[in-house]
Order: C-alpha cells, then sequence, then structure tokens
C-alpha cells in the first residue's frame, strides 16, 4: 500500500476511513465457535505430528551429527533438537547415559596442546545453551547436573596486558588451568567456572553463582564471587556407588 495513501486512511476523519480502522482492530476480537471434540482431535493431530517430527530430527540428524564429533561417546548418548555448535579441533569424550539438551557450544583452541579434550562422565545432564571452552582439559564428572547456559572455560583466551592484547598474543600458558567438576554436582542456571576451578563430589553452586575458587566436596557455594555457604551432609560410605547412573531417558 502506498504510504500516503496508509496515512490518510490512519489519520482522517470521515466515514469510510474511520469503518476501516473499527473493521482492521475488530478482526483481533474474532473468535470462531469449535466444538470441544474437534478442538481435541486438532491438539492430538499436531501433538502427533510435532513429536514425530522432533523424533526424527533428532534421531537422524541432530545426534548422527554431533555423535561424529565426538572421539568416543558411550551408549544412549542422547541431544536435543538442535545440532550443537563445534569449533575448532579437540576430543570430545562422553561416558554412557548422558543428555545434552538444547543447543550447546564446544569450542577448542590449539595453542597449548596438541588435543584439548572435553570429558563428560556416565549419567550427567547438561541443559540447553551451555558453553565449554577447553585450551588444555575440561572433566565433568558422572551423574552430574548443569542447568542451562552455565559457561565453563580452562582459558581467558586473551592475555590481562592491553599490550599483548593488540599485539594479538594469546593468553600466558599459566593462565590455562584444567577444570574439574566432581561427581553427583549439581550447577545451576547461568554460573560461570573460572580457570583452575576444581568443584568437589557432591556440591551444589547456586545459579548466576561466577566460581573463581574450588568449592569443597559437599557444600553449597553461591554468589559472585561464589564463597561456601553452607555443607551437605555426606552419604554413608558405598551408598553411592551402590546406585546405577542416572538414566536421561
Amino acid at each position: 500500500m502506498d504510504a500516503s495513501l496508509y496515512h490518510r486512511l490512519a489519520t482522517s476523519d470521515r466515514a469510510f476511513p474511520r469503518f476501516l480502522r473499527r473493521l482492521y482492530h475488530a478482526r483481533e476480537h474474532i473468535s470462531l465457535p469449535v466444538p470441544r471434540f474437534v478442538g481435541k482431535l486438532m491438539l492430538y493431530g499436531m501433538l502427533v505430528v510435532r513429536g514425530m517430527y522432533y523424533f526424527l530430527k533428532r534421531s537422524l540428524i541432530c545426534e548422527p551429527i554431533f555423535k561424529a564429533y565426538c572421539s568416543r561417546y558411550g551408549r544412549n548418548l542422547h541431544t536435543g533438537t538442535f545440532v550443537h555448535w563445534v569449533q575448532g579441533k579437540g576430543n570430545i569424550e562422553i561416558g554412557d547415559n548422558v543428555w545434552i539438551n538444547g543447543k550447546c557450544s564446544f569450542a577448542f583452541g590449539h595453542r597449548y596442546t596438541e588435543r584439548p579434550t572435553i570429558e563428560i562422565g556416565d549419567g550427567t545432564g547438561i541443559g540447553n545453551g551451555c558453553a565449554f571452552v577447553a585450551g588444555k582439559r575440561i572433566t565433568i564428572g558422572r551423574n552430574c547436573m548443569l542447568s542451562g547456559s552455565v559457561t565453563v572455560f580452562d582459558s581467558n583466551a586473551h592475555p590481562t596486558d592491553p599490550l599483548a592484547r593488540r599485539q594479538g598474543r594469546a593468553a600466558a600458558a599459566e593462565d590455562v588451568r584444567e577444570v574439574v567438576i566432581g561427581d553427583d554436582v549439581w550447577i545451576g542456571a547461568r554460573c560461570l567456572i573460572f580457570p583452575g576451578v576444581r568443584i568437589g563430589r557432591g556440591s551444589v553452586v547456586s545459579a548466576g553463582s561466577v566460581v573463581r575458587h574450588h568449592v569443597p566436596p559437599y557444600s553449597v557455594a553461591a554468589g559472585n564471587p561464589a564463597r561456601v555457604m553452607f555443607r551437605l551432609e555426606p552419604p554413608e560410605p558405598g551408598t553411592l556407588e551402590q546406585l546405577p547412573d542416572k538414566r536421561w531417558y
């Protein structure tokens, strides 16, 4: 529609433009009566078609492509309905019964080791939007839960000295430090895990925390920077070992 004509219809006080404006706004309030059983049939049909579509997309496209990136993966590795983003070359080593949901990113640098590694243990679940940046190694234990948008990196990628950044240098080798997340750890949404951090077994990191220092086993850490808020009671020795790894499917 011509812009000047549209302007006249939108601003004119004449009867016909006012009628057109009322008709235009009335369409937002029109509701057609639909019998309940018809609505139910439409709903179930939509759910069947949607479920089949996402099943085929996940099992025939997303999972095979991600598995091709992996240097090793175990039984029952499942992804969501997006192809995870992998940048650079490195080892992605994944255990049994692992679920990596949504769309996550895995990035590798090659300045510090020939094959940087990201290892994910058995029974671990990783939420949508998580990001892993490995210059050397990131290790995630068994039966961990990483909520959405968690970022884990073992290097800051750039040096702190502004002159070195201007010259395009990489971070110093001593600033690249392995990150280790122990077994049975739960990390809340939108956490940042900095280089060199070790999170002990059975610990919980509260959502939105910035973890710059080690977290002892069976602790609850929160804040920016994260600090231990209180300790958890460890289970009886051998109790967790008797339980099977968590299955996400």
